[in-house]
């Protein structure tokens, strides 16, 4: 079975449709990625996404629109992929956009709530491509206790599980997140989440003080000094300290968390590419902490493959300050490129693959990454 995954994440930088094949197997399905087609958003629409993300009211025809929008651009970017590699497509798994996520429950209307929402009209992609659509995947796990997230773990175990080292899983993407695969583990054993920001406040400041969409290559990041105090106050957010599992989304990491940021950037002295410095430090060492604290505990005294995926990952300026935070505990620092799957790939094709498993009526979420009290089918079928 061929199946698109279709991934659009908190940066909101666009779209992006891994076509994999997955067949049945004895202990796990036979998994190939066939291509990767990276689609960006028109600038209307990245606005229109931004400003739903970020907003405090916001009207509900608003919202059906952008609906409808996304289910369109979604639509035509599995059309574009298909047509692109001459495949035929069987199924497509989509995550859609997240416009708010709130893992842990709070009082509302009388009850405490836990809630998620991702927007992209699965009807649309339906009806353009003529082959089933899941989506909605989160709900399933957060009803039996979980965070909804993070999801892509266990496509991580069964591509990188390895007998004799640990395996970590990085993505970097406007947030970061991790899986942590101990050598030899079973997926009970694996855990996952989300580590902080990634480009989420690099892109911010980016935008704020040189009108671009993102530090390229980290040059600007590059020509910067770190501000070490404005570093060690941010990081003594309750988040960085709270055990796994955990999620996070631009409700802590959005714009305001980097007005405050830019703003203490400007009260410290620091010039425009000092302040892009810092925030790239912070996804370093938000990174870092987090293999220290909640990682490395579990390694049975293997070496540490750690495999980074996403935009972070082409920020030549923040790998180079993970290698040096992180090659002192004994971690290979390495592009998930480099071990046989694109960096812009990988979570799209995670979704592929959990649409397969509830295509068969397969659980798609480890507990143990995400908190739940038990495995459960994800998403919800809209038929062709």
């Amino acid at each position: 079975m061929v199946v698109a995954g279709v991934m659009s994440g908190t940066s909101a930088d666009g779209i992006d449709v891994a076509l994999v094949r997955i067949s049945p197997g004895t202990r796990r399905p036979g998994i190939k990625l066939l291509a990767h087609h990276a689609t960006s958003y028109p600038p209307a629409l990245r606005r229109a996404v931004l400003a739903a993300m970020d907003a405090k009211q916001i009207s509900t025809a608003e919202l059906s629109r952008l609906n409808w929008r996304l289910g369109m651009a979604y639509a035509e970017a599995v059309r574009a992929a298909a047509d692109k590699y001459r495949v035929k497509i069987d199924l497509v798994g989509c995550h859609g956009q997240t416009v708010y996520h709130q893992a842990n429950a709070a009082a509302y209307a009388g009850r405490p709530v836990a809630c998620t929402w991702q927007l992209g009209e699965p009807g649309l992609i339906a009806a353009e491509m003529r082959v089933p659509v899941v989506s909605n995947f989160r709900p399933a796990d957060m009803a039996v206790g979980g965070q909804g997230a993070p999801l892509v773990p266990l496509l991580d175990y069964m591509l990188f599980a390895h007998p004799k080292r640990m395996r970590v899983l990085q993505n970097i993407g406007g947030i970061g997140n991790l899986t942590a695969i101990p050598a030899g583990s079973s997926p009970s054993d694996v855990i996952a989440f989300d580590t902080g920001p990634g480009n989420m406040v690099i892109d911010a400041l980016m935008g704020r003080f040189f009108g671009k969409k993102y530090d390229r290559g980290g040059r600007v990041a590059a020509r910067g000094r770190v501000f070490d105090d404005i570093l060690k106050a941010v990081l003594r957010d309750p988040y960085f300290a709270a055990a796994p599992p955990k999620s996070a989304g631009r409700e802590q990491f959005g714009t305001a968390f980097a007005a405050g940021f830019a703003g203490a950037c400007r009260k410290a002295g620091a010039k425009p590419e000092d302040a892009v410095a810092t925030a790239t430090a912070l996804t370093t060492e938000s990174i870092a902490l987090a293999f220290n604290r909640f990682v490395q505990p579990l390694n049975r005294h293997s070496g540490v493959d750690y495999i980074v995926s996403g935009g972070g990952s082409r920020n030549a300026t923040l790998m180079k300050m993970l290698r040096a935070r992180l090659e002192p505990f004994g971690c290979k620092v390495v592009v998930s490129d480099t071990v046989g799957v694109p960096s812009q790939a990988k979570e799209a094709a995670a979704f592929a693959l959990l649409a397969w498993q509830t295509w068969h009526r397969l659980p798609g979420n480890l507990p143990a990454a995400t908190g739940a009290t038990r495995a459960v089918v994800l998403g919800e079928i809209c038929y062709g």
